[in-house]
């Protein structure tokens, strides 16, 4: 099979099954140069619009993004047939939207939570890429961008960036 006629399979694949929909950040994982920033992206906007909630409730949002992509990302890779596909992003959606959650409501602690998370992200320092090599499923696809959420927001507390 042909790369194009995979694309067309793959965005069929996402674009007709509602697990994977979600699991490919709303079909923002279908991009084909960084879909991880784009899902991360998403997380962001999902941050600010949650801002007004307040703390206690964004938690519970967090909370939910995590337990939720814990089924949804290896549902989705189980039924794609791939371990962690570029294209699930909601493994990034979640981390950005915890790095936020820990972030100063600033313009400044937003943009280096994202850079920094992304950086993680894609660095993978020690543990994070044993853990993306040896847990498989949904914890393993979770886990890894978790702990890139916690190398950022361990970074923004030292720069005195999270909410005080």
């Amino acid at each position: 099979m042909n790369q194009e006629r995979k694309n067309a399979e793959l965005r069929r694949q996402v674009l007709t099954d509602p697990v994977n929909l979600l699991a490919f950040g709303l079909g923002l994982g279908l991009v084909p140069k960084a879909p991880g920033t784009f899902g991360s992206l998403l997380g962001l906007a999902l941050a600010w619009w949650t801002l007004p909630l307040g703390f206690e409730l964004r938690l519970m949002v967090a909370i939910a993004l995590i337990v939720s992509g814990v089924w949804l990302c290896g549902e989705a890779a189980r039924r794609l047939g791939v371990h962690d596909h570029p294209g699930i992003v909601w493994d990034e959606i979640a981390g950005m939207y915890l790095v936020l959650l820990a972030a100063a409501p600033e313009v400044t602690a937003w943009v280096l939570g994202f850079g920094l998370f992304r950086l993680f992200d894609i660095w993978k320092p020690w543990p994070i890429r044993d853990l993306d090599h040896r847990l498989r499923g949904g914890p393993g696809i979770m886990l890894d961008d978790l702990v890139a959420a916690l190398y950022a927001a361990v970074l923004l507390a030292f720069g005195g960036w999270l909410t005080g």
